[in-house]
């Protein structure tokens, strides 16, 4: 086992030692531009403006589902009146 060591750690240094410039894999070549980020800075929000932000996007979708109730309920309602005027 120990000859299998010895065997495989030459060969991995000749390996690296056959290898023309080992160096030559960690080069990169440079960007023709140079990359400007631009940052904006936002003002900062106050508490209330958080606040009216979280209440705004809670009542979406619970707005949507109220109206959506009162609407299909005046229309029941106006359903049965109708057809409780025409049976009497």
């Amino acid at each position: 086992m120990n000859r299998a060591k010895r065997a495989g750690l030459r060969a991995f240094s000749g390996f690296a030692a056959l290898s023309p410039q080992p160096s030559a894999l960690f080069l990169q070549a440079q960007p023709s531009k140079p990359i400007i980020v631009k940052i904006i800075e936002t003002p900062a929000k106050t508490e209330l403006q958080g606040l009216a932000d979280v209440l705004i996007g809670s009542l979406g979708l619970t707005g949507v589902i109220v109206l959506a109730a009162l609407l299909l309920g005046l229309v029941f309602a106006s359903v049965l009146f109708w057809v409780r005027s025409r049976g009497a």
